[in-house]
């Protein structure tokens, strides 16, 4: 079985950003936590804004709680506010529900790690953790 490693984690950030630089993004910030939900590493890049550690946290936490990438909860929010409203009420620290946390999978399909990233455009940020995932050799589950 495939694990997060302190390691992996960074490996994982430094890809990301290196995908960010190669796309001319803003400035990100990118946190990684293990399949149980404990933090394992964050960074932020120099020159980004206020509240991306919240935001990539709460974009993780709703895709941890659920099981899948962040999109779908995206897609969830405009046909099920109901169910979204409830999600945020339970999960301690909220949920942000836009792309932007993927799921790390192994081979097995097991969640070895959740990547939340928070800078750009979701569909930036997504990019940039499919990046860091499949680095690690990792299957990317971003919730479409």
């Amino acid at each position: 079985m495939s694990m997060l490693t302190l390691a992996k984690a960074n490996k994982v950030i430094r890809t990301a950003f290196a995908k960010a630089e190669e796309l001319g993004l803003k400035p990100l910030g990118v946190c990684v936590y293990d399949a149980g939900g404990a933090l394992k590493a964050f960074q932020l890049q120099d020159g980004a804004s206020i509240g991306r550690f919240a935001i990539a946290g709460g974009k993780v936490r709703g895709a941890l709680a659920t099981g899948t990438g962040s999109r779908w909860l995206n897609a969830q929010a405009e046909g099920r506010p109901h169910f979204l409203a409830g999600l945020a009420s339970v999960v301690e620290g909220g949920v942000v529900p836009v792309p932007g946390a993927v799921l790390a999978r192994d081979k097995r399909g097991n969640i070895v790690a959740a990547v939340g990233i928070s800078g750009d455009t979701s569909d930036n940020d997504e990019a940039c953790a499919i990046a860091g995932i499949e680095a690690c050799g990792w299957q990317a589950d971003t919730g479409a």
